[in-house]
């Protein structure tokens, strides 16, 4: 499984301040916002001198970069493999939407940073990273898509219900904190419940 953790997430990065600044820069960027902080919040947040992070980071951009590829990776890798995972269409789906909730919760600092700080990346960084949403968006498309032709989910239209399932799990990044919300797993399940109304899912399926 993916990490889901801001300290379980690149564990390969080396030398270890290298990676203390990445750390540094979710939490400074989840509190901030990307454009309040500045690299001495990041640098002094990883207990180090504004010079020192130049060490390793061309720039905070390089650092935002770097948090929103991880990110978009994990969230990929985890919706790819449940979507082609054992079971029918609405097994699968079901799995999907409680990973990818969960995640969403449990790593919320840093999914909001992937998920809200979209337009502060570099455009060549941007473009990568469109391409990872879009591969979430079609794995999920096409899970829907096998659902409707085998008769376990009726629904309108695949393209506005996939980018609707994603919505939700996504949203969770905004409002979730550990102190006030469920754990991750149990939301994980009933935004699967939900979702599974939403697509019309048949009783047996």
């Amino acid at each position: 499984m993916t990490a889901t953790t801001p300290a379980d997430l690149w564990p390969e990065v080396r030398p270890e301040a290298a990676r203390r600044l990445l750390l540094a820069a979710v939490e400074s960027f989840a509190d901030r916002g990307y454009h309040a902080t500045t690299t001495r919040d990041i640098a002094t947040a990883a207990g180090m001198s504004p010079a020192a992070l130049y060490v390793h980071y061309p720039s905070k951009a390089a650092l935002l970069s770097e948090i929103s590829r991880t990110g978009h990776r994990s969230t990929l890798a985890l919706v790819e493999e449940a979507a082609a995972g054992d079971g029918g269409p609405a097994d699968r789906m079901r799995t999907l939407v409680a990973e990818f909730t969960a995640w969403h919760a449990r790593a919320h600092t840093v999914a909001r940073i992937v998920q809200y700080e979209l337009q502060a990346l570099p455009p060549d960084e941007y473009a990568a990273v469109a391409e990872l949403r879009h591969r979430i968006e079609e794995a999920v498309r096409g899970l829907i898509g096998e659902g409707v032709a085998a008769g376990v989910f009726d629904i309108p239209d695949v393209r506005t219900a996939a980018r609707a399932v994603l919505s939700l799990g996504i949203d969770v990044a905004r409002w979730y904190h550990e102190r006030t919300a469920e754990p991750p797993e149990e939301l994980g399940r009933r935004y699967a419940d939900l979702v599974l109304r939403m697509l019309g899912a048949r009783a047996d399926a």
